[in-house]
């Protein structure tokens, strides 16, 4: 009687030594893998959403940071527009310092700099804070961006500014897409992107 309890010791012994994954292959009737193979959809659908989450939100505060450090510049006059000074940006200049900022994590190639796809920037000035925009504007067909009125023009000094940014972030991971995309480009019948935007609106420092 003794000799079976030891012998039923060590049993119990080795099988609680052995690994989640050890115990799981190990089992023979197969609900553990039945269970397993219930949760786990909804467990990776959960962790994927999390990550996509995570980094959607560092790139959206690197857009938001990137924002206020070009805006600073503007309002301060180490950037200007068409000035005939040696601070005077092109459109392209600009769109180049403004991935500089962004680099670290969010895509900004050089031909993103020439051609606008991901990234798309409008700055614009006025004399009246009610002229200036404040929608995003979208195209009537689909809920893509519509850059038709988009455009580089900061004002001098004492004039007010705003300033927009946009960027098209790929969500990659397919099982999460359509619950954390909320942009369709143009001419796709799915939700692909994700919009990242920021917004600074100052006034020039007069000279």
């Amino acid at each position: 009687m003794l000799a079976e309890q030891e012998v039923q010791g060590s049993r119990q012994s080795s099988r609680s030594n052995r690994g989640p994954l050890r115990r799981l292959f190990a089992n023979k009737n197969g609900a553990a893998s039945i269970e397993f193979a219930i949760l786990v959809i909804p467990f990776l659908v959960v962790t994927f959403a999390c990550f996509e989450t995570f980094f959607a939100f560092t790139g959206e505060r690197l857009l938001a940071n990137a924002t206020e450090v070009m805006a600073r510049k503007v309002r301060t006059g180490e950037i200007t527009f068409a000035r005939g000074k040696p601070t005077d940006m092109t459109e392209k200049q600009f769109r180049q310092a403004f991935c500089a900022e962004i680099a670290v994590m969010l895509k900004c190639s050089a031909t993103e700099v020439n051609i606008p796809s991901r990234l798309l920037i409008d700055v614009k000035s006025t004399t009246d804070l009610a002229q200036l925009p404040v929608d995003i504007p979208r195209m009537a067909k689909s809920n893509d961006i519509n850059t038709g009125n988009f455009s580089f023009a900061p004002g001098g000094p004492g004039t007010y500014n705003v300033l927009r940014a946009y960027y098209r972030w790929s969500v990659i991971t397919d099982l999460v897409r359509p619950f954390v995309t909320n942009l369709r480009p143009a001419g796709t019948s799915m939700p692909r992107d994700y919009l990242m935007v920021a917004t600074a609106t100052f006034r020039n420092e007069n000279e």
